[in-house]
């Protein structure tokens, strides 16, 4: 199933006979809250799931977003209706950044058929769709955790692959070469990591770039077939639509959930700087 579902689509999809789930993933690094955003309006029968605490574990050794307990996450996504067979949508307001996240932790539990909203809630409303203020009813859905169904790296497996294979860092260029560090321990990045800014997947109106053009600027960054990669970020975020962008251009990535945050709060952890890997 591709990872993407075009406005079009999901307005044949809500007609058919088995209507997606649809799940609101507002968030931004720093606030506001998304759940004001999400009351303002939301698609229709929406269930808005808050990325701090559904879609994240608390912050500690693993980083600021570390992946969130199996149950925690499941009866998320119960309540929004999601079950085994049942296919899910998932969509934000900005650029699919954090409803990447609920795409790639439902595939990391085992959840096939979902898919995230190609230019999100803004898509929607463009095409002249209404969004709605009414909560939906509690969903009833059937959803269970399997962990393990994307490919994952920790620590020591990046250090690695950022020598063997590549490794994308998906944040801002300047906080890759340690310019900047608005939130984590230490400025700079995984030595022989490559600076591949997430911002660079999508258009100005938040619609990721065509297959194509994703296959062309991740070959350019190393990503050519037969070459194993990996991406992470700040703290597992943006790093989770790295890697759907990625699929998007057909090249299978891991995601190192515990990133930058896990990586710099370790005094042993090497650290490079500076526009080149290191």
């Amino acid at each position: 199933m591709t990872p993407l579902i075009t406005v079009d689509e999901l307005v044949a999809a809500l007609k058919g006979d088995s209507p997606p789930a649809l799940i609101d993933v507002r968030w931004r690094l720093g606030g506001p809250p998304g759940l004001g955003s999400y009351q303002a309006g939301h698609l229709p029968g929406a269930h808005y799931v808050d990325l701090g605490t559904e879609l994240a574990g608390p912050p500690g050794a693993g980083g600021r977003h570390p992946l969130p307990d199996a149950e925690v996450f499941a009866s998320a996504m119960r309540r929004a209706g999601v079950d085994d067979v049942r296919d899910a949508v998932v969509y934000d307001d900005t650029d699919g950044t954090p409803a990447a996240r609920a795409w790639w932790l439902l595939r990391w539990f085992g959840h096939s058929r979902v898919r995230l909203l190609d230019g999100g809630y803004r898509a929607w409303r463009d095409a002249g769709l209404d969004g709605t203020t009414d909560a939906p009813e509690e969903g009833h859905g059937g959803f269970t955790a399997h962990p393990g169904g994307m490919p994952v790296l920790d620590a020591d497996s990046a250090a690695s692959l950022a020598r063997s294979g590549v490794l994308l860092d998906a944040r801002a260029a300047e906080r890759y070469r340690g310019e900047v560090e608005p939130v984590d321990p230490a400025a700079g990045h995984i030595p022989g990591a490559i600076s591949a800014p997430t911002v660079d997947n999508t258009r100005s109106d938040g619609r990721l770039h065509t297959p194509d053009e994703l296959v062309t600027r991740f070959v350019g960054l190393g990503a050519t077939p037969g070459v194993e990669v990996g991406a992470y970020c700040g703290s597992g975020v943006t790093g989770a639509h790295e890697v759907l962008a990625l699929e998007v251009a057909g090249i299978r990535a891991a995601l190192y959930p515990g990133s930058w945050s896990e990586w710099s709060a370790d005094p042993a952890r090497p650290i490079a700087t500076g526009p080149n890997p290191g």
